[in-house]
């Protein structure tokens, strides 16, 4: 075990109260092999610090330019009046000047470096704040893309008595997938489609690895709590064909627990400030009507289904 071990987080959320059991300390991790087209935390994609840029907090149409000043790489340009990035320079900076003199917040660094032993005692802090049902609860991004500094992570708050949770696509190959879950105590386990090629044509991958890793967990010997997420998309997964695939899925491996999530465009803004155009600018919230048609469904089922933040911890 290294406890020197660092990993890239982008964001450390305390009294956090809808990630597993009781209040908690939710940890994002950088790093995720899916590119879910509504994705909310694009900023978590790729497994380095990088810059992010807020057009509404700029003030460079009235008159500062210290980020251009300092910036050696010709990344920061003005087009009518605005700043402007190149993002192909962008991307590859590692030194980050710009931010550095943004007194504005409009330039700011996603990602740091922290080592084991710093998250261990970040927690130990927390902890005091915890009720006797929280923890610490790991997502991202995906936390299986630091698979090492994960498990040592885990580790380390096993010895410390800590109640253990992730967020995860259980994209990830079998071995590693069943050598952390062994450190788990609760789950969250994305499911955003049954068949293959559609969740290829949304996410980027096939689905066959996150589906061979549930049943899998679920026809092992874990002893801990499992429930499946599934964001409802228009037109995407929202069909009784898919909803009944999930049910044959979920009974033929004992599973009993889901939890849909209605759609949001809260991780718009996070799009336009990577560079990156939002499919999904135009579309609305997932109707209340549609959400429970799907529910019920669940329920028919003897499948619990809960609605967005309404999961019984």
């Amino acid at each position: 075990m290294d406890n020197e071990i660092k990993g890239i987080i982008f964001d450390i959320q305390s009294f956090s109260v809808h990630d597993g059991p009781g209040c908690r300390t939710t940890i994002f991790m950088n790093g995720c092999p899916l590119r879910c087209e509504w994705c909310a935390n694009p900023e978590s994609w790729v497994l380095k610090k990088h810059i992010m840029f807020s057009q509404t907090n700029c003030r460079f149409e009235k008159g500062c330019k210290l980020c251009e000043d300092v910036c050696e790489y010709g990344g920061l340009n003005l087009k009518n009046n605005e700043l402007e990035l190149n993002w192909d320079i962008c991307k590859s900076c590692e030194t980050f000047e710009c931010s550095s003199v943004c007194y504005y917040n409009a330039l700011k660094v996603c990602g740091k470096e922290y080592k084991v032993s710093d998250l261990i005692k970040i927690l130990n802090r927390d902890s005091h704040s915890w009720s006797r049902e929280g923890g610490v609860t790991f997502s991202g991004g995906e936390p299986f893309f630091q698979s090492e500094f994960l498990i040592n992570t885990l580790k380390e708050c096993k010895k410390n008595y800590f109640h253990t949770a992730i967020e995860t696509t259980a994209y990830v190959n079998n071995v590693t997938f069943l050598e952390v879950f062994k450190y788990i105590d609760f789950a969250f386990i994305d499911l955003k489609h049954m068949d293959r090629e559609k969740h290829k044509q949304k996410t980027g991958v096939y689905n066959d690895l996150i589906l061979n890793n549930i049943e899998l967990l679920a026809n092992s010997n874990w002893n801990g709590r499992l429930v499946l997420r599934m964001p409802v998309i228009r037109d995407f997964n929202d069909t009784y064909e898919n909803i009944m695939n999930i049910i044959w899925f979920m009974k033929e491996n004992n599973l009993v627990e889901i939890n849909i999530l209605p759609f949001h465009r809260l991780g718009e803004s996070k799009w336009r400030q990577l560079g990156k155009e939002y499919k999904y600018k135009n579309e609305g919230p997932t109707s209340s009507k549609k959400l429970y048609e799907i529910q019920n469904l669940f329920l028919e089922n003897n499948i619990a289904c809960y609605i967005g933040h309404d999961t019984l911890f």
